[in-house]
């Protein structure tokens, strides 16, 4: 990982340095508002990084998914934009996709995005992935040489003996309920209710936090965690022995992607449009791993992508493009019938 970092690292400064070098020296600092679903420390990350080498204030406003909605809403049904209005987003691909559903986002299709694909935007250029961060299974090394072969499906993994499995509770974070959620799309509910029912007795702890079960496996308190790549890579640069692996039969993740909002001044959107592009490349990738957050590039014609070990993961194929209703029924399901049964 440290090489990868190294390589990117020359790759964006000389990307860096050809644009600054073409750049007018007296160009004027502009500001840019974006809605965002990220956390505060992320957003901040990017902003920094972007204002540094376009000179461009990007002002992040951090919200929940229904927040956001409510606040675009608001805006989009405007007669005209107001200065402070929002020009992008940079959001979950749920938030995403209600948003164009509902008419709030305009088409935006660059050469950036085009190479992303299909399965990581809207075909229509609504919205585009930036990035996304899967679900692994994060192995601590000493466990892995006791086993003779290394389980790496769903299935396995379940009927493994004597395994201790360390993941994070459904109903304490998104990305847990979501890792839930999109197997019943992917293989139906009484296959996915089945998998769990065979790893419930095998876990040790229902953490809270997504952080928690590859700590534990670091620490050899568990012997694999069901967790999010960003994490596992996070402790593994901290030099704890853990080894990743890919879901053969596909996993879930969740991605990130930008939209440009409709109605927004165009001046503004001209902006958005250059910070989405910037957001695709090895500069905001690189501004990311300097503050050891890990995520899977959507661009594939990027050399942070072309270097990142997990480029072939195995992606589930189904959207859990499920109600609000329905999701909590399967959660209740999964409480009462498989957690507390």
């Amino acid at each position: 990982m440290t090489a990868l970092l190294l390589i990117v690292a020359v790759v964006a400064c000389s990307s860096y340095l050809a644009r600054l070098n073409q750049a007018p020296a007296h160009r004027a600092r502009q500001q840019l508002t974006v809605y965002t679903t990220l956390p505060a420390e992320t957003a901040s990350v990017l902003s920094t990084a972007y204002e540094k080498e376009r000179q461009v204030r990007v002002n992040f406003v951090p919200l929940s998914q229904d927040e956001l909605m409510d606040r675009l809403k608001k805006q989009t049904s405007k007669d005209k934009p107001e200065q402070d209005d929002a020009a992008m987003l940079l959001a979950d691909q749920p938030t995403l996709s209600r948003a164009s559903a509902q008419g709030c986002l305009t088409p935006y299709v660059s050469e950036e995005g085009d190479q992303v694909p299909t399965s990581l935007r809207q075909d229509d250029g609504y919205w585009t992935g930036v990035w996304y961060d899967p679900v692994v299974f994060c192995y601590n090394q000493d466990y892995l040489k006791t086993l003779p072969e290394v389980p790496d499906d769903w299935q396995h993994l379940a009927q493994l003996p004597d395994v201790r499995i360390g993941v994070t509770d459904f109903m304490a974070a998104d990305a847990a309920s979501n890792l839930f959620c999109s197997m019943i799309a992917q293989f139906g509910d009484v296959a996915a209710y089945a998998i769990w029912r065979d790893i419930h007795p095998h876990v040790l702890q229902y953490a809270r936090y997504l952080a928690n079960p590859v700590r534990q496996a670091g620490m050899g308190e568990v012997d694999v965690a069901i967790a999010v790549e960003s994490e596992a890579m996070r402790y593994m640069q901290q030099g704890y022995p853990l080894h990743i692996v890919y879901p053969a039969d596909g996993t879930a993740f969740t991605l990130t992607g930008t939209g440009i909002v409709a109605k927004a001044e165009p001046r503004q959107q001209a902006l958005a449009q250059e910070f989405a592009d910037w957001l695709l490349g090895d500069e905001a990738q690189l501004a990311l791993q300097r503050q050891k957050m890990y995520f899977l590039p959507a661009n594939p014609g990027r050399m942070s992508y072309k270097l990142f070990a997990g480029k072939n993961i195995m992606l589930f194929t189904q959207r859990p493009d499920f109600t609000p209703q329905q999701k909590q029924a399967m959660l209740d399901y999964w409480l009462k019938e498989i957690r507390f049964k």
